[in-house]
């Protein structure tokens, strides 16, 4: 494809004629993937700026540079103020194909339970559904796992020009704040976006909670098209931020929740292993059982309802598809039970408002104790592990500190700082004697918690991740107290 076809409107001006002309094959942020015809970017990292690469592209077979600023090279060299953005763009144009109807999510919680449940509920209506996101790419006959929340530009307009080919005309998006802040979903052809809420995370990479929250509004002022839906959740303290910077986008702002004028939840009764909700949408009144536990559950299920009826999904069949609906792996997830009858969960909260969610969600059917397995992870926000010390301390009868991914810090450090706010917390660095500690203090009527890895099937210690799941750990320690 000609350079200059690839190129979206805002960058024409940035090339020359000549350089317009030259035939581009492949695109690439990565010097060792570059093959002649190659289109390579060169973006500033955290860790090293792809200028660095130019040569090594060259030397490859690139056939011209974008970059920030001005490079050395032997081939022509476009200058752009936002060459994430530029790649972005062209990744659209050249894969060529998407679903006809996509949607994404954004906010610091629920965003894989949201795109799960949406799939869901389009798949119950009739629809070739899929989601993308933290736990891989689930869809007709495919369920791959992942790692990356929002995969590279490249990488995700070559995935959903698949989807498209595979008869996928739905696909429902994880939206995180890197993912957003990086432009790598800029180009997906967007019918609706939601947003659940807001909680201290990725404080590693933003400077402030308000950046956070500027980078996830870039999903309603730059992507969603003027005056397509906006679903926001009503009840979070950062709702009427996100439903200001919808509407001044020029979206149609609709919010669900029990505040929410478009989804109101009215009533809602808890219970061990589901909950039933009357919502009201218009002069409809609902009374739905949902098979999933906690009050968060609900809030991504309206969520989900409200991008589904907001891309043609009728309010009847939306929620009956509610009363269907299955747990996205390791989100409060019931792994099994004991013989007394207490309740083992695996969740993937590892942050502060996820972490105290679940915690919460789970007092209202837990008689007896409630048991927490958790750590936090290395090279990552410092700050939230006191914080979430506290919240365990203060929501959970039993608080067992491990590890969670290390990385590359100390392993005794991290939990040291997790334990400074944790008076009451045992503390035992092997995850899976942690686990095995916790279920053998299950008795009947508690509930146990192993939080912070949720789906996640290794622990990342140094530089190398090993094999490792809280699922397959926690079955194991059932099992050997079953006997």
């Amino acid at each position: 494809m000609l350079l200059g076809t690839l190129a979206a409107d805002e960058f024409k001006d940035c090339l020359s004629a000549e350089t317009a002309r030259l035939d581009v094959t492949t695109l690439s942020a990565d010097s060792r993937t570059v093959t002649p015809g190659c289109l390579f970017f060169a973006l500033p990292g955290s860790r090293a700026d792809g200028a660095a690469f130019v040569a090594d592209a060259v030397s490859k077979g690139a056939v011209a540079v974008v970059s920030q600023h001005a490079v050395s090279a032997d081939v022509p060299v476009v200058v752009v103020d936002n060459p994430r953005r530029f790649l972005a763009l062209a990744a659209a144009r050249m894969a060529g194909r998407q679903p006809e109807t996509m949607v994404a999510v954004t906010g610091t919680a629920g965003k894989t339970s949201v795109a799960s449940f949406t799939r869901q509920i389009w798949a119950y209506a009739g629809h070739a559904a899929a989601q993308i996101g933290t736990t891989g790419v689930i869809a007709p006959g495919r369920n791959d796992y992942g790692s990356l929340t929002t995969p590279d530009p490249v990488a995700l307009h070559g995935l959903l020009a698949e989807l498209a080919a595979e008869g996928v005309t739905h696909a429902a998006m994880e939206a995180s704040s890197h993912g957003l802040d990086q432009s790598r979903l800029d180009g997906v052809k967007l019918a609706a976006a939601g947003f659940t809420n807001l909680g201290r995370d990725h404080m590693d990479y933003h400077p402030t909670v308000e950046d956070y929250m500027a980078a996830k509004m870039r999903l309603f002022d730059t992507l969603l098209p003027a005056g397509a839906p906006a679903v926001v959740f009503s009840d979070d303290t950062w709702s009427a931020r996100a439903i200001a910077a919808a509407r001044a986008a020029g979206h149609e702002v609709r919010t669900v929740g029990r505040q929410g004028d478009y989804l109101s939840l009215k009533r809602v009764e808890h219970s061990r292993h589901k909950q039933v909700a009357e919502i009201h949408f218009g002069d409809e009144i609902f009374e739905v059982h949902i098979p999933l536990a906690g009050d968060f559950q609900i809030a991504n299920a309206l969520v989900a309802a409200g991008l589904a009826m907001s891309t043609g999904v009728p309010a009847k069949t939306a929620m009956k598809a509610l009363e269907k609906l299955v747990g996205a792996s390791g989100r409060l997830e019931l792994v099994g039970q004991n013989k007394a009858g207490a309740l083992a969960y695996v969740d993937y909260a590892h942050k502060p408002d996820a972490l105290e969610n679940v915690l919460t969600s789970v007092r209202p059917f837990t008689t007896g104790r409630v048991i927490v397995v958790f750590g936090c992870g290395g090279d990552r926000d410092k700050g939230k592990r006191p914080i979430m010390g506290e919240i365990a301390s203060r929501l959970a009868d039993i608080v067992i500190v491990t590890d969670d991914n290390p990385r590359s810090e100390v392993p005794a450090t991290i939990r040291s700082e997790i334990m400074a706010a944790t008076p009451k917390g045992i503390e035992i660095g092997d995850r899976s004697q942690a686990i095995r500690a916790a279920v053998a203090m299950l008795s009947s009527g508690d509930t146990l918690i192993v939080a912070g890895k949720g789906h996640e099937e290794g622990q990342t210690v140094g530089t190398e991740t090993l094999p490792f799941s809280d699922h397959a750990e926690l079955r194991k320690a059932l099992e050997e107290f079953e006997h």
